[in-house]
């Protein structure tokens, strides 16, 4: 699915997917002016969003009670030498931290699945393992 996004003036852009439309931001002390999200805000969004849905809809198929997921997310960048656990050649290593809580009547086993499968969702893969760029860009425009 096509996602666009324009940006024509200052830090704002506009994305367009399907009949969507949103907008993403960068604050102030950053040069924007703070009308929206961040990128950043929004790729942790979708990732704690994909978690929580691959979660409810693989309980549901379980017939496990799961009745709410809560997920917390944050990230920080290092530089690739001074992550402890890093002995790859990058330049930075990105490290999210992530809190998941089931409510439910859930027992230990499940929920340490539901932990294991909010691992396997789409957006997560995608950002845990290698991904390849393939440039479109029109030669001239």
């Amino acid at each position: 699915m096509p996602v666009d996004i324009e940006l024509s003036e200052g830090t704002r852009t506009t994305i367009n997917i399907r009949h969507h439309q949103w907008h993403a931001d960068e604050p102030i002390a950053d040069g924007g002016a703070d009308t929206a999200p961040t990128p950043g805000e929004m790729m942790l969004g979708a990732l704690g969003s994909c978690m929580a849905i691959t979660c409810k809809l693989y309980a549901e198929r379980k017939g496990w009670d799961l009745q709410r997921i809560e997920v917390k997310l944050d990230y920080e960048r290092f530089r690739g030498r001074d992550y402890p656990s890093h002995d790859g050649d990058e330049l930075f290593v990105h490290e999210v931290r992530e809190a998941l809580v089931f409510h439910g009547d859930l027992d230990e086993k499940q929920l340490a699945r539901l932990r294991d499968i909010a691992g396997k969702c789409p957006v997560h893969r995608l950002l845990a393992f290698p991904t390849y760029f393939v440039d479109l860009s029109p030669v001239k425009e």
